[in-house]
């Protein structure tokens, strides 16, 4: 499956001790790495590239514009890239466990505090929502500047929020992702030019790399079918969180309305246990598809944890694993660039969606919930203060205003 020769990536040092380092290194980061996906990517840069030399500077770009282009949660794909490069396969996991489990624990001991409390009327609670309400309007603000800044890509952003909110239905955002990059084939088949690459050097034959795609393509249409054939609580959990972490375009935000038809929908936990945990998770740092976690333990536990945490992360390891031989020449194909040019927009839409639904319908219910939620706004995109002040602010503003 992987290439003997791995180069001079662990020359000088065993085998153990390259991972060894991989985990040290990825537990600091994940320790450390406060900001959302596009801050990560500036944290591996400065540790990977700049300070450990693991990686060039065209091929750690190269490795970044490949996990921005899959689904899925882009710095966790960067760093599972980078220790699948740098010791195989062992590497990948580690790098992964290094980065993930530090936010993973703190979001379970979150869970737990709230677990047998009745947390429906907190104020606090409720400030943690108008937090993510803030977060997301600064998330869709941000892409829509970058992936719809033009008349047609706004528009397939419009029609895309709009088939969302209006068909409610589990494979509404598979319909228009797929229909988004029909669209912008179309329409940006010859505008769109291929880029001249290079070849990123991975340990993984083509042969393996699309064995996982082929077991990715499997699992998405199996699992659903074996959902439905066997009454498993455990399976159709993590039916829902693979499903979830395997269609996610543009990041950990655009998880959020996925994972709400999925397990809010289910009844597994309510609407405001699902938005305490997603403001909570913005305070943490790593990966925000940790945001699983959390509920896998307000669901089941921490069965439920396991479950969802590598449901709504496999897929991530099977795209990295299946996409790194082949990237060097699809990243050139201008065809592929325009579709993907259409599919950006659309996140863009799709985000959008749940900021009105659900974050807005439930949260703003009065005139002071949305000049709390401006107030955090300013704070999060003019001031530039980090997550956890914001996630701090919001919840002791819902406490004051529940209060008074």
């Amino acid at each position: 499956m992987y290439k003997k020769d791995r180069g001079e990536a662990v020359r000088g040092k065993g085998r153990g001790g390259a991972l060894f380092e991989v985990l040290l290194v990825s537990v600091k980061l994940g320790l450390t790495s406060f900001g959302g996906p596009i801050a990560h990517l500036g944290y591996f840069h400065n540790e990977y590239v700049q300070k450990r030399k693991w990686m060039d500077e065209r091929n750690y770009a190269d490795l970044v514009a490949l996990c921005q282009f899959l689904p899925g949660p882009a710095s966790s794909q960067v760093g599972i890239g980078i220790g699948l490069i740098r010791t195989g396969l062992l590497g990948g996991i580690v790098a992964w466990l290094g980065f993930t489990l530090p936010s993973v624990i703190a979001l379970v001991f979150f869970a737990l505090l709230l677990q047998g409390m009745d947390i429906s009327q907190a104020g606090w609670i409720h400030g943690l929502k108008i937090t993510a309400l803030a977060i997301v309007a600064h998330a869709v603000l941000g892409m829509g500047q970058k992936l719809a800044p033009d008349a047609k890509r706004a528009t397939i952003a419009a029609v895309a929020a709009s088939v969302v909110l209006l068909w409610q239905n589990p494979f509404s955002q598979v319909a228009v992702i797929a229909a988004a990059g029909l669209a912008g084939f179309w329409l940006y088949r010859e505008d769109s030019q291929g880029e001249k690459t290079h070849q990123l050097k991975v340990p993984i034959s083509r042969r393996a790399g699309a064995g996982c795609l082929v077991l990715l393509f499997i699992l998405l249409v199996a699992l659903p079918l074996l959902r439905t054939a066997i009454a498993s609580p455990a399976l159709a959990l993590f039916d829902s969180f693979f499903r979830s972490g395997a269609l996610v375009f543009g990041g950990g935000h655009v998880v959020l309305p996925l994972l709400e038809q999925e397990i809010v929908g289910s009844g597994w936990v309510s609407k405001s246990v699902f938005l305490a945990g997603y403001g909570a998770a913005q305070a943490v740092p790593g990966p925000l598809f940790t945001f699983a976690s959390y509920l896998g333990m307000m669901a089941y536990g921490l069965g439920g944890v396991v479950i969802a945490t590598v449901g709504i992360f496999l897929p991530a390891f099977l795209l990295v694993i299946g996409a790194l031989p082949f990237w060097s020449t699809l990243r050139g194909n201008p065809r592929a660039q325009a579709a993907l040019i259409g599919v950006n927009a659309a996140v863009v839409g799709i985000l959008a969606a749940a900021f009105y639904n659900p974050l807005w319908t439930s949260t703003v219910r009065e005139p002071v919930d949305f000049v709390l939620a401006m107030i955090l706004f300013v704070m999060l995109n003019f001031w530039k203060c980090p997550p956890w002040v914001i996630v701090l602010t919001g919840a002791a503003g819902g406490a004051l205003t529940a209060a008074a």
